[in-house]
């Protein structure tokens, strides 16, 4: 009796001890899978993470950065090179390329940037042969040195000249054919006095039985008489460089 007695207490006290632990157990609150008890409040951890988050995004550009966006801006706004030309200077050629004698000589008579003047300065075509001048820009006319023109001569005796008349229109043409050998002086008449003055070779003559190669005459301006002497040393030039 007694030891069942005995059995029956020390059975309630460990039964009572086991749900008061239980109960222990079951008030304890498990963090959510979101970082937050079930209160909402976030966690240590989580708080110092978004404020890392917050610190990484706020920060400035990185220095080289800024330098390459300076760099680009830099490079969008530099002048053009000084060595880029407008397409009519490019085509201002004063020594032009003359080897031989051709059938036909095309003599361009340009306005630009550069001045008035015929393009090339001295054409070279056979006996027979045609030159054409074709007015690419502004007014102009090829009217030869001589006395049919109010001018000096300087043609060869007996030899045909011309006037072409002036042409305004781009791209009218007026061309010449030469039948007699020797050097020709030619000017226009509106430019005469701004150097635009050309010459035509034709065939081989002997230079120093050609009358254009004298000395300028002296009733023609000085400004004039400067550009006829500098398109005789090139032409005396060509006709001897085989001596």
């Amino acid at each position: 009796m007694l030891d069942t007695e005995l059995h029956r207490r020390w059975f309630i006290i460990f039964a009572g001890t086991t749900a008061v632990t239980g109960l222990a157990g079951c008030t304890t609150t498990p963090p959510s899978t979101d970082g937050q008890g079930s209160g909402g409040e976030s966690t240590s951890t989580d708080s110092a993470a978004v404020e890392g988050d917050d610190h990484h995004h706020d920060e400035a550009p990185h220095e080289d950065e800024t330098l390459h966006d300076d760099a680009d801006d830099h490079h969008h706004d530099e002048a053009p090179h000084e060595d880029e030309t407008p397409h009519d200077e490019a085509r201002h050629v004063h020594e032009e390329l003359l080897e031989a004698p051709v059938g036909h000589a095309d003599v361009a008579m340009l306005t630009s940037s550069t001045g008035e003047h015929f393009e090339p300065h001295i054409a070279w075509v056979d006996v027979g042969g045609t030159v054409t001048w074709v007015n690419e820009s502004g007014s102009h006319t090829a009217t030869s040195y001589s006395s049919d023109n109010d001018r000096p001569q300087l043609v060869p005796e007996g030899a045909e000249t011309w006037d072409s008349g002036l042409l305004t229109a781009r791209d009218e043409t007026f061309e010449h054919t030469f039948e007699t050998e020797g050097v020709y002086h030619y000017f226009c008449l509106p430019h005469e006095f701004v150097g635009m003055i050309g010459s035509v070779i034709v065939g081989t003559p002997d230079p120093d039985d050609q009358r254009a190669l004298g000395d300028p005459p002296t009733a023609l301006a000085d400004p004039i008489r400067e550009s006829i002497a500098g398109l005789n040393a090139r032409i005396v030039d060509v006709l001897t460089h085989d001596e």
